[in-house]
């Protein structure tokens, strides 16, 4: 007999929510057949069986949290070893009350009128893109409305049917999705944006935040960046750098000079280790909540091969197909909402980092020049939070001062090449 445990699969998690179980009871597994499907604070993740066999039991159910070490299925391999400490009650934490689940076994029967979230597993999503299934099309009959693979699959041969439990259920139990007549919907609280949830009051009730605003005159960076479009206007060259590219260089160097916003406390040990490398968490809104891919060794980058990997991972984290090692590791995190109209927020420190810098929306407005003349220039408002255990406001002022300087003369940049 094998037992599979849940391990740690990033940065030191204790726990994660089964989201999908691949296998049931009596099913014959092959090596590195995928088993659950586990999301964590970061990222979702299939586990594979580590030997060959049979499902004898499995020991989670969707929708559970577990912790690191528990047993989640036990393989028979056709040895006889024993089965120790296996007891779904000591390593589970049930989500929900079982009034709760006979309410989520109806979600599938009954829609808001306003637009759905749609409940669906990496892997589903791309078996309905391989059989060209618009997966917003389908009605999940999974646990919470989630879409299966095999909703997928009927409605490719065009079969529309409810789960069973949902059917039976139908005419006598409420759905958890109410009528606009009752005043209110609500929608599932799970999989990631639970995990989302927990990581930001993590990081809201352990780090004492600040913010420091300001606003940087990007009209000249502006002016480059149209002016190394110009020159690839056939697009071939890959001259057209994002301002993205631009805030996160900026960053990399200041930080040469302010390393204690490069860094994370260690109170256990009581140190502040303040990290040589660079790896620049992009904080990224996606259809199933935020995503913070990384780019490593930003530092060692030019602004070209920075623009090109964050097209990459953005696209990837948009698509959930990021690998474990493309979403840990930051030590420092940037915000663009610019594109998303905001002009100013106080954004929550990615946890356990130091600081966190926000780079808002642009606007042409009336400034007044060293001449005192009035002039029309392009302002972006920034927002930098940071760990008032770690920093203080002084070094905050200073180090966006440094941004600032580096985005309005971003001629300054080119000193930085190598």
């Amino acid at each position: 007999m094998v037992d599979v445990k849940l391990h740690d699969i990033g940065e030191g998690m204790t726990e994660g929510e089964v989201i999908h179980l691949f296998v049931k009871i009596g099913d014959h597994v092959a090596i590195d057949q995928p088993l659950v499907e586990v999301q964590t604070d970061k990222m979702t993740a299939e586990l594979p069986s580590p030997a060959a066999g049979t499902v004898q039991d499995i020991l989670v159910g969707q929708g559970d949290v577990i912790e690191v070490g528990a047993t989640m299925v036990i393989i028979d391999n056709g040895k006889s070893e024993t089965i120790k400490n296996v007891k779904r009650e000591a390593s589970i934490q049930k989500v929900s009350s079982s009034t709760n689940d006979s309410m989520a076994e109806n979600v599938a029967i009954s829609r808001s009128n306003g637009p759905r979230r749609i409940l669906a597993a990496p892997h589903t999503r791309k078996l309905a893109r391989t059989m060209q299934v618009n997966i917003e099309n389908i009605e999940g009959t999974g646990r919470l409305g989630r879409i299966t693979d095999e909703d997928v699959e009927r409605h490719a041969s065009g079969i529309s049917v409810l789960s069973e439990s949902a059917a039976s259920t139908a005419s006598v139990e409420e759905p958890v999705t109410h009528s606009d007549e009752s005043g209110y919907d609500d929608i599932p609280f799970i999989g990631r944006r639970r995990a989302i949830a927990k990581k930001m009051a993590q990081s809201l009730y352990t780090i004492p935040h600040v913010t420091h605003f300001d606003e940087a005159d990007v009209t000249d960076l502006l002016k480059l960046k149209a002016t190394l479009k110009e020159l690839d206007a056939d697009f071939t060259k890959g001259y057209n750098v994002s301002l993205a590219a631009f805030f996160i260089k900026a960053i990399a160097i200041a930080l040469k000079d302010f390393p204690i916003f490069n860094a994370r406390l260690d109170e256990e040990r009581q140190v502040v280790r303040m990290e040589k490398a660079v790896h620049m968490g992009l904080a990224t809104d996606t259809e199933e909540g935020l995503i913070v891919p990384v780019i490593k060794h930003v530092e060692r980058k030019s602004l070209l091969a920075i623009h090109k990997e964050m097209k990459d991972l953005i696209k990837k984290a948009q698509q959930n197909q990021l690998k474990r090692d493309e979403m840990t590791g930051s030590t420092f995190t940037i915000s663009n909402v610019g594109p998303l109209g905001s002009t100013g927020a106080t954004p929550i420190i990615n946890y356990p980092e130091v600081g966190l810098m926000a780079f808002h929306k642009t606007k042409k407005m009336p400034v007044v020049n060293d001449k005192d003349d009035i002039v029309i220039r392009s302002m972006m408002n920034l927002s930098m939070s940071f760990d008032h255990r770690v920093a203080d406001g002084g070094k905050a002022v200073a180090f966006t001062n440094r941004i600032i300087e580096l985005l309005q003369h971003p001629e300054i940049m080119m000193l930085d090449l190598k």
